[in-house]
Formats: structure tokens, C-alpha cells, sequence
């Protein structure tokens, strides 16, 4: 297990883009499908306010697209453990551009185009685990941090221009049209994709378990190894404390702040600003830095920048709080994601990043939820205050625990009976 830097000889994001053609494929593919797919956000959302004229349908879309997934997190890191990934990944895009065009074709009622951005939903919660699964297999070990970071600089940055593609765009083609687009783009995606090498599963042809008892292994795995279980818990309690911030954070600045909607869209859009820049920060000097211990910096930013932003005195203070907050978004991913790619048996990463990101989509509901009564009870400044107390225990919690956490580890890996993992836990 390696939680230190790799080295000053490690690639640069430009060099690592420019020699590896696999990553680059990979690299692209995620920056064709997160512009589409952030276009298509826009247009359903317009399309689902002008048909119905109603807020809970449009909260229906969101939950549907973000927490339903979520639920069906173990068995699609199973799904990316039991199979070729590049097979898997390619498939998923397919099936992304399959639902986008019956949308484009039928505009069906609210009840049908639920179900079909359901089915999209979780073809994307089964790309996501397999994406990250395949990182360590494109790159050497010591450019995890590059790639990690070159990911989510250009998934993050693609994302965060779908909305203004969106509003130039939409005069122009309509909702049809965005939701083709973005059919488009994960066509292209699954091209580049399909440029990959193979990337079978570690099993290879032995004959597997179910679908379900590679579930269950995988659940097991990640609650018995101390490193990934802290790096799991602390993870998704920091997101379940502060995943209420873009709702508190509209009301702060409308209600304490009485801002016009320009300096509320600053507002809602600086913690992006902040999560590109910290991203580019990373992929550039990331490798010098210790992964436990930006994890922690990671946790600790991003609840302390609630947290502030709740006693700021002035919007512009604010807007300035969540720029430094994204920064810490982007160093918990990529401290996170490194460190699981470096613990976790290749086996079972794709169970391990599938029970994460499942976490935090529910975490994060769980967080709309409870943070929605505390700001009917109190306030926006309250709310975000209390958020950030919350994660700064979580992240204190973490400080503790993940040192010993990954001292056990070592110790254990160095104990021949106990180096590798189990036959069960692989299959």
C-alpha cells in the first residue's frame, strides 16, 4: 500500500495525455459524454417545468436520475468486477444513446420519461465504478494522481460549460435538439471507448458466483479492510453533512444576503470555479503531495468552507468561501480515488468504487432531506454552520482512524496468511 507521493517521475497531465493513446481515449470519451450529458440536464429540466408547471416534478427528475441509481451501487461495482470493462463501458454508452433517442423521438409523458432517465441513470452508476476500475490498467502506478486529477479537471470543466452550451443552443434547436446532441455524444464516447485494449476481468474465464454473493463479497471486503472502511465512512458522513449546501446556499444569498439572481448565480457556480481549479492544481503538482494526508485536507476544506460561508458577512465573502471549498471537492476525489486504486485488489475495485459512489448519491439525498427541515427550523447561515461542524467531526474522526487504519493494513499485508484476499472476495 502506498499512501506517498509518487515522485517527481511521474508525467505531466499534458505528457501522460500525449503518450498514453489508451488514456487519452478515455480522457476524451468522459469529456464528450459529461458536456452531452449536462446539456441534456438543462433541456429535460425546461421540458419537464414548461409541460407540468410543477417544482416536485422537476425534484421527481433529480431524484430519479441521482438517488434511485445509487441504491443498485453494489451490484453494478459487481457488474464491473465480473466483466470486460471495455466491453462493459462501451455498452453502457450505447444504452445511454438508446434511451436519449426513444426521448428524442417519443417526448413522452412525465410518468414513462421517468422511467427512461431512470434506465439512463443507472447505466451511467455502472459506467461510473468500470471508468474508475480501468484508471490503474491505462497508467502506471505512479501517474494515478495525474490521471485521477486530468479526469476530473476535464469532467468537472465539461460539466460545468453543458449549461451555457445549453442556454446558446436552446433558442436555436429546442429541447429535441440538446437531447440529440448529447445522444451524440455518447455515441462518440462509445467509438473512443471501443479504442481501448481489452480490459477483462482478473477471474477470466473460471466460472464466477452470482451476481448477487459478488455483491455481498464485495460489501464484506469493503467493511473488514480498515483503509478502505475509513476511507468509505469518512467519505460519504462528510457528504451527508454538507450535500445540503446548493439548496442552503440559494436561500443565503436570496433570503440574508437579498442578491439579485446574478450574484446568486455566482454564488451557486464559485464552488465549480474552485473544484477546475483545484483539479488543474492537482494534476500539475498533486504527485508531490502525501494522498492520506490530502484526503484529510480535502474533508477538512470542504466543511470548514460551509461552515464560514454560513457566518460570512457579505456575498461577495461567500462566493469566495465556496471557490476554496471546491478545491477541497477536488482533493477529497482524487486523494480518495488514488488511495482505492492503490489498496484494492484489482478484483474488487470496481465493488468498492460501486459501493462508494451508491453511498454518496444516498448520502447525499439523505443530506436534501434533513438539511431541507433544519432550513424550515432555522436558517440558511444555521444550516451551513451546523453542516460544516458535522463534517469537521467527520473529518477529525478520519485523522484518527486512517493512520492506524493503513499500519494494520501494512502489517497485514506483510503476514503471507493474510496478503492476498480471498478466493470469494475476487470471484
Amino acid at each position: 500500500m502506498s499512501g506517498a507521493a509518487a515522485g517527481d517521475d511521474s508525467l505531466r497531465p499534458t505528457q501522460l495525455l500525449r503518450r498514453s493513446r489508451p488514456f487519452r481515449a478515455l480522457f476524451s470519451a468522459r469529456l464528450v459524454s459529461y458536456a452531452g450529458d449536462s446539456l441534456s440536464l438543462v433541456a429535460l429540466m425546461f421540458h419537464v417545468a414548461e409541460t407540468t408547471g410543477k417544482a416536485l416534478a422537476v425534484s421527481l427528475l433529480l431524484l430519479v436520475g441521482d438517488l434511485a441509481p445509487s441504491l443498485l451501487g453494489p451490484f453494478s461495482g459487481a457488474l464491473a468486477d465480473r466483466l470486460n470493462l471495455r466491453r462493459l463501458m462501451v455498452v453502457c454508452e450505447l444504452v445511454q444513446a438508446a434511451v436519449l433517442l426513444v426521448i428524442v423521438l417519443t417526448l413522452p409523458p412525465l410518468p414513462v420519461l421517468l422511467a427512461l432517465v431512470a434506465i439512463r441513470a443507472t447505466a451511467a452508476q455502472v459506467f461510473q465504478p468500470a471508468s474508475r476500475a480501468a484508471v490503474p490498467a491505462l497508467c502506471a502506478d505512479r501517474d494515478l494522481e495525474t490521471a485521477n486529477s486530468t479526469i476530473g479537471f476535464g469532467s468537472n470543466a465539461a460539466e460545468a460549460a453543458g449549461p451555457l452550451l445549453a442556454a446558446a443552443l436552446f433558442p436555436l434547436v429546442g429541447v429535441r435538439g440538446l437531447l440529440l446532441v448529447d445522444a451524440v455524444s455518447f455515441l462518440l464516447s462509445a467509438v473512443l471507448l471501443a479504442t481501448l485494449p481489452s480490459l477483462p476481468a482478473v477471474t477470466g474465464n473460471a466460472r464466477q458466483p452470482s451476481l448477487l454473493r459478488q455483491a455481498r463479497a464485495g460489501i464484506g471486503y469493503l467493511l473488514s479492510v480498515p483503509t478502505v472502511r475509513v476511507i468509505f465512512l469518512g467519505f460519504t458522513a462528510v457528504v451527508a453533512f454538507n450535500g445540503v449546501d446548493d439548496v442552503a446556499l440559494l436561500l443565503l444569498a436570496r433570503d440574508t444576503f437579498a442578491v439579485g439572481n446574478s450574484a446568486v448565480g455566482l454564488l451557486l457556480g464559485a464552488v465549480g470555479v474552485g473544484l477546475v481549479a483545484g483539479y488543474a492544481i492537482l494534476s500539475r503538482w498533486g504527485t508531490r503531495a502525501s494522498m492520506p494526508l490530502l484526503l484529510i485536507v480535502g474533508f477538512g476544506v470542504s466543511s470548514v468552507g460551509n461552515l464560514l460561508t454560513g457566518l460570512a458577512w457579505a456575498v461577495a465573502a461567500a462566493i469566495a468561501l465556496q471557490g476554496v471549498r471546491g478545491f477541497g471537492l477536488a482533493a477529497m476525489d482524487v486523494a480518495s480515488s488514488t488511495l482505492l486504486q492503490r489498496t484494492v485488489p484489482a478484483g474488487l475495485l470496481g465493488r468498492v468504487f460501486g459501493n462508494l459512489y451508491g453511498a454518496i448519491g444516498v448520502a447525499a439525498a439523505t443530506s436534501y432531506l434533513a438539511g431541507g427541515l433544519l432550513l424550515d427550523a432555522t436558517s440558511a447561515p444555521v444550516t451551513l454552520v451546523v453542516a460544516g461542524v458535522g463534517g469537521l467531526l467527520a473529518t477529525g474522526i478520519v485523522a484518527l482512524r486512517l493512520p492506524r487504519a493503513m499500519r494494520r493494513d501494512a502489517e497485514d499485508a506483510a503476514t503471507p496468511t493474510t496478503s492476498a484476499p480471498t478466493t470469494e472476495q475476487i470471484g
